[in-house]
Order: C-alpha cells, then sequence, then structure tokens
C-alpha cells in the first residue's frame, strides 16, 4: 500500500511540475510579447490616403520602434508620430535638423541641392505635366529658414492629399513613435517599405 502511494505521490509531484512549466513558459511568452510590441515592433493600420501610392489605406504595417532619434532616422524613412493626442500620422522624412527645404518646379531642392523622389513617379505620371509639390520654401511654410533642432520636415507622398509639415510645421523628434519596416497585409501586398 506504501508503495501504491508513493507512485500516486510522485505522479502528482510529476504533474504539478509539468503544469508549473507549461504557466512559467506561457508567462514568459507573455512578458517577451509585450516587451516586444512596446519597445521594438508593433503592427499599425494605415488610416488614409496620404502616404498613396507607396502605402494604401489599411494596409496593415510593421513598425520599428528603436531607432527612433536624429541620428537615426535618415532621410526619406517613413516615420509614425504623435500628431495629436489622439492620432498619429504616417509621413515621409523630408528636411533634418538645419536643413533648408525648397520645392520649385515639383523638385525637392535640400540646401539647395535637388533631390530625386522616385517614390512619386508614379503619380507624377498620372498628373500629366502638373505639379504633383506645389513651389514653396521652409521659410514660407514654417516662419523658419532652417529645419529647427530635434525636429524632422515631413511629407505625405500623395502631396495633394496630405496633411503634413507644411500645415502642421515641423515635427518634434520626440513624438516619433517609429518607423516604417514592412507591409504584412494584405498578403499579396506584402513589401520591404521605401
Amino acid at each position: 500500500m506504501t508503495r501504491l502511494k508513493h507512485k500516486r505521490e510522485g505522479l502528482r509531484l510529476e504533474k504539478s511540475k509539468e503544469v508549473f512549466s507549461w504557466v512559467k513558459a506561457i508567462g514568459i511568452a507573455v512578458v517577451l510579447a509585450f516587451l516586444i510590441r512596446t519597445y521594438i515592433f508593433a503592427p499599425i493600420v494605415v488610416d488614409g490616403e496620404s502616404m498613396m501610392p507607396t502605402l494604401q489605406d489599411h494596409e496593415r504595417i510593421v513598425l520599428t520602434k528603436f531607432g527612433t532619434s536624429i541620428g537615426s532616422i535618415d532621410r526619406f524613412d517613413i516615420v509614425v508620430f504623435h500628431a495629436t493626442e489622439d492620432k498619429d500620422y504616417i509621413k515621409r522624412v523630408i528636411g533634418l535638423p538645419g536643413d533648408h527645404i525648397e520645392y520649385k518646379d515639383d523638385t525637392l531642392y535640400i540646401n539647395g541641392k535637388k533631390y530625386d523622389e522616385p517614390y512619386l513617379d508614379e503619380y507624377k505620371e498620372e498628373m500629366g505635366g502638373e505639379p504633383l509639390t506645389g513651389s514653396f520654401k521652409l521659410e514660407e511654410v514654417s516662419g523658419s529658414m532652417t529645419v529647427p533642432d530635434d525636429h524632422l520636415f515631413v511629407m505625405g507622398d500623395n502631396r495633394q492629399n496630405s496633411l503634413d509639415s507644411r500645415e502642421i510645421g515641423p515635427v518634434s523628434i520626440e513624438e516619433i513613435v517609429g518607423k516604417a519596416n514592412l507591409v504584412y497585409w494584405p498578403i499579396k501586398e506584402f513589401k520591404i517599405v521605401k
């Protein structure tokens, strides 16, 4: 009888160790998922048409949350930032701190140097010779000759349908949530974001 009792206790102990092991594994997975989503990657849904044709309304993208300091954001990266208390915007970085921005004859000039914007080619073709981006100088839209320290000048790729730094001014680096990396849904649109 004692042997049987010891065997049952051993089985119970084994089962409780197994249950504890599973609970521990699930707990670690939940904590890791929370940490990854909070500090490293996050899925977001594109809301609106301001980044067309690069990003479509309702596409789902992966956002990288680390590397959002001034030194790690490059010109032409696509970033998500807190535009208001309740709303985040997704736009392309055009100007970095200290840059002077000018659009003339539908062409971007940064610090007097001409830059190509191949991500706009599709829309420019559709415009049939009409300018996609109206001419302006940074000082005309922001009151400043250069992009302020710790700020970015951002614009949507759908230049005629985008609320961006031309209206809201340069965006503080503190408001940056992360950088767009890839579209993962719909699956047929899977791509690295450029």
